[in-house]
């Protein structure tokens, strides 16, 4: 039988999967790919950039592409395939509330939820899915909470290869590290 974690990140891998490849289908050269959650550990969404997009945004915006390049709101890919991740927001609602929680039980809880977010881009890394339209190395695969949080750039260092060009680029230009 499987566990908490195992069921919602078998759920958030098929929506995730659906989503991507929908998305990659456009044919675009995708740098970044991300599932974005907040801290109140709703239900993740997709995200993403390609720089096809990112040319034709920082246009229509009338700004820099240095200014939108990482923000997952800027995206026009922002909450794609939102429609194929029914089943992971009803699995998240039946969770507990998490508004409902102490403080301990809270980090657990919101802990399993990103834990299950990080996994099931890793499988969906495994498989080979974020080199449909470019090279792994050119993609910087996240999850992320926003707002910004350190967390994110440990979730990235896990996801990625630290040398990789895609990843270079995101930790001197996005990252976020707290003193």
């Amino acid at each position: 039988m499987k566990n908490d974690i195992e069921i919602l990140t078998d759920e958030i891998v098929k929506a995730a999967r659906k989503s991507f490849l929908e998305l990659f289908e456009n044919g675009e050269e995708y740098y970044y790919c991300s599932l974005v959650t907040i801290p109140e550990g709703f239900c993740p969404i997709v995200s993403a950039w390609s720089w096809e997009a990112l040319k034709r945004e920082a246009k229509r915006q009338g700004c820099q592409e240095a200014n939108i390049k990482w923000s997952y709101a800027d995206s026009p890919y922002c909450i794609f395939g939102e429609e194929n991740f029914k089943d992971v927001t009803k699995l998240f609602f039946e969770r507990p509330t998490m508004q409902e929680l102490d403080d301990d039980d809270w980090d657990k809880e919101f802990n399993l939820r990103l834990q299950s977010m990080e996994l099931a881009m890793k499988k969906l890394d495994e498989e080979g899915l974020f080199e449909k339209n470019q090279s792994r190395d050119s993609v910087c695969v996240l999850v992320e909470i926003m707002t910004p949080d350190e967390i994110n750039t440990k979730i990235a260092l896990r996801l990625n290869d630290p040398e990789s060009k895609a990843m270079k680029s995101w930790l001197s230009e996005a990252a976020e590290t707290f003193e």
